[in-house]
């Protein structure tokens, strides 16, 4: 993220599962760069509506973190370290108890002719919780660029939380970019294991105001 430069980052989801449906939203996270390879984000609550039962409805917790870009060179994986903590500010049925740590690496890697390669590590811990106070994220992302302004990819997302079974999705979509500064995307996404949700179609929206700090 560019010194002075605020990204403000928005999704919206429609979710399958079993009998129960329910969509979720806005998913904002702000990100503010601070200094060279330096950015300060925060995640605001976002509100999960059941819209047929069973399902739990409420507002998730707000989770302010810090990001470091390790190595931005040009044509070498680009690797990232953000450290956050969502606060307990929302419903324990949607967000869990208490205070909840994470870490995470994400590495992207331009390769030739419009086709990227991009992940992320994750580490969340749930100290409050009884049971499944651990959970190890894993994503794996292809993208093609069509265009200056369109990319198409498609993402492996693995959850594995400790002492439960895994949840493992298969999700795909599009960006374009309308401007240089904003973007929108859509994606679906299908479950691979019984655990996983049947399936997740979703909307994004992302804009971002340069020049905050002259």
């Amino acid at each position: 993220m560019p010194v002075g430069s605020l990204q403000n980052e928005n999704g919206v989801n429609l979710t399958g599962r079993n009998a129960g449906r329910s969509i979720d939203g806005s998913n904002s996270r702000w990100r503010l760069g601070i200094a060279p390879c330096l950015e300060v984000l925060i995640d605001l609550p976002s509100y999960t509506g059941t819209l047929k039962s069973p399902g739990a409805s409420g507002f998730s917790d707000v989770a302010p973190g810090i990001k470091w870009q390790i190595s931005p060179v040009p044509g070498k994986i680009d690797l990232s370290l953000t450290a956050g903590v969502a606060l307990p500010t929302g419903a324990a049925e949607i967000a869990g108890r208490g205070a909840q740590p994470y870490i995470q690496l994400p590495w992207s890697w331009e390769l030739h002719d419009g086709w990227g390669v991009s992940g992320m590590f994750t580490e969340f811990f749930r100290p409050a919780e009884l049971t499944g106070r651990h959970m190890s994220e894993a994503t794996f992302v292809i993208e093609k660029k069509l265009t200056e302004r369109m990319s198409v990819f498609t993402e492996y997302v693995g959850d594995y939380p400790d002492g439960a079974r895994p949840t493992q999705l298969i999700n795909s979509g599009g960006l374009y970019r309308i401007t240089p500064t904003q973007q929108v995307d859509l994606h679906i996404a299908f479950g691979l294991n019984r655990n996983s949700p049947n399936y997740i179609v979703g909307a994004g929206y992302s804009f971002r105001v340069d020049g905050l700090f002259r």
